[in-house]
């Protein structure tokens, strides 16, 4: 996927911007990342790619 990725249409969050704000801030859960970026705070259904890279970046 690429960092340009459109991951939530509401907040209009990037895949790249998620990517950065979990690697800078050590974030762990879908919460924080919100908090953090906004990502998945509007209707929520980017939930779960938000988990994805999580999932990735954490291991």
């Amino acid at each position: 996927m690429s960092r340009e990725e459109q991951i939530c249409n509401c907040m209009g969050v990037s895949r790249g911007e998620i990517e950065d704000a979990i690697k800078a801030q050590g974030l762990k859960t879908v919460e924080e990342v919100g908090e953090a970026t906004s990502a998945g705070t509007g209707c929520g259904g980017c939930q779960s790619l938000i988990q994805e890279i999580l999932d990735e970046i954490n291991g």
